[in-house]
């Protein structure tokens, strides 16, 4: 008698080529089954030849959910094209599997093994459903992107104008051009901080989220668009610690053994535009504000490594843009110092039961 399926799964592991698929499938009896694994391209004929495959696969009678972890932009085409098609889809947080995948009984990490653990995640868990995100966030990514890298040619150039004035024979057409890119740049770096400031301006919600956060020491308007556009504002989210995990400020152990003691190092695997968005804001924080500059002195005293104290205000700075968020509070002076308090009070209060 053949077993009524509960569950099936497509798990699909993304990368910028090619997307590595595994289907997966739970029966009444929650047993779990990966039974088929294929690649295809990451574009809209992959896309259409992976659904016909899928479909020869499965089974209408069961609830079928497409998995697939949040892969900086290569995810997003091919979660469009299934939410257009009505599919149940789930984008999951890449520190969410990385760490189911350590229970798994799996020695090599391949392409395959991943989108079979993703597979295996959907079954066992109860991954939330995937909505595209509004329209905003999605303009203000692309916009705040586009700056930071006119940003960085600006930088490239500038340096290039300071080692040709300084040659012993300046080629004056070189320079003049130069200037010129530089004057360009400018403009529409100005460019993009007026259509920023007008797309915030256009949503009720997230005009009222950047009142809130903005009221937090060191951050802009910009830092705060940058947070919220590249989060989605925090729609994947669900605690601090994978916010910290997702921007790539998780602080990294290695150690083995009695002999493998490895330095205490950020992850830098999470998102790149989070962590270069808090830089500034971080060492703004520290300079005014007594709070965050006490964190910065506690953690470069431990440490003796500057860089250390900054990535920790950091860590405190976007965690604290989440808080905001979450709670639509305005950034109250002590806040930290208070929630430390009620933390000491709550182990008082343990040990005391104890």
């Amino acid at each position: 008698m053949t077993k009524k399926l509960l569950k099936q799964v497509v798990g699909i592991d993304v990368s910028q080529k090619k997307l590595d698929v595994s289907l997966g499938r739970m029966d009444e009896e929650t047993m779990t089954q990966i039974y088929a694994y294929k690649t295809f391209d990451n574009n809209v004929r992959g896309f259409m030849a992976l659904i016909l495959w899928v479909k020869k696969n499965t089974e209408s009678v069961a609830p079928l959910r497409f998995v697939m972890e949040a892969t900086g932009v290569y995810h997003e085409c091919l979660a469009y094209y299934l939410s257009g098609k009505s599919y149940l889809l789930s984008i999951v947080m890449p520190n969410k599997i990385t760490n189911f995948f350590r229970t798994l009984e799996v020695k090599t990490v391949t392409d395959k093994s991943m989108s079979a653990a993703i597979a295996m995640f959907g079954l066992e868990k109860n991954p939330s459903n995937w909505t595209p995100p509004k329209k905003a966030y999605r303009e203000l990514r692309q916009i705040t992107r586009e700056r930071d890298q006119l940003m960085t040619e600006r930088t490239m150039i500038k340096n290039q104008l300071h080692s040709e004035e300084v040659e012993a024979h300046p080629n004056a057409k070189t320079i003049e051009r130069m200037k010129m890119r530089i004057l360009m740049l400018n403009g529409q770096i100005k460019e993009i901080m007026a259509e920023v400031k007008a797309t915030v301006k256009n949503d009720a919600e997230i005009t009222k989220a950047m009142k809130l956060i903005l009221t937090i020491p060191g951050i802009g308007e910009l830092t705060g668009a940058t947070i919220l556009a590249e989060t989605d504002g925090f729609a994947l989210i669900t605690n601090k610690r994978q916010l910290t995990s997702y921007a790539g400020l998780d602080v990294k152990l290695k150690d083995s053994g009695t002999s493998v003691h490895g330095k205490p190092r950020i992850s830098k695997k999470g998102n790149k535009y989070l962590r270069k968005a808090m830089h500034l804001p971080a060492l703004a924080a520290i300079w005014h504000t007594e709070e965050y500059k006490a964190i910065f002195e506690r953690v470069f005293e431990n440490s003796g490594i500057k860089m250390k104290g900054v990535v920790a205000v950091q860590r405190k700075l976007l965690e604290m843009v989440y808080t905001i968020f979450k709670t639509q509070q305005p950034y109250e002076s002590g806040y930290m110092e208070k929630q430390a308090k009620k933390k000491q009070e709550l182990k008082l209060k343990m040990a005391d039961v104890c």
